[in-house]
């Protein structure tokens, strides 16, 4: 449902009622979602990724079609759990990293049932 976009950005202090008028209608899809076919929603659990800005309960934006390569957060599943971390690669030793000193990162060998489901592309989160 495409909902109005107002011109001009939001300031910080004081508002400035010259900017106060509809510059056109934005449809979050088009904004969000660029493979619609590729793309599903899955919301957020945990504090591993506070670092990265992924807070407990936020919405996340997953396309399957974009290659998963080191440095973008990716959603897995590990032995059967889905969870959301940055793909990183260390001397050739691939791993998933939490963004939140508190969590370990995860070392990717081939004993583990791990599958890539798709690059987080968004985060949708409340305030």
């Amino acid at each position: 449902m495409p909902l109005p976009l107002f011109s001009g950005k939001v300031a910080a202090g004081f508002p400035s009622p010259a900017d106060d008028y509809v510059e056109k209608n934005l449809d979050l899809n088009e904004l969000l979602v660029q493979k619609p076919a590729a793309t599903f929603f899955v919301r957020a659990q945990g504090e591993s990724m506070l670092g990265a800005g992924i807070h407990p309960n936020d919405i996340l934006v997953v396309d399957r079609s974009l290659e998963a390569v080191p440095g973008k957060i990716v959603i897995c599943a590990l032995n059967g759990e889905l969870t959301v971390k940055r793909l990183a690669q260390d001397k050739g030793q691939w791993q998933l990293k939490a963004e939140n000193p508190a969590y370990a990162n995860i070392v990717i060998y081939d004993e583990l049932d791990m599958v890539i489901w798709g690059v987080v592309t968004n985060v949708i989160h409340a305030v």
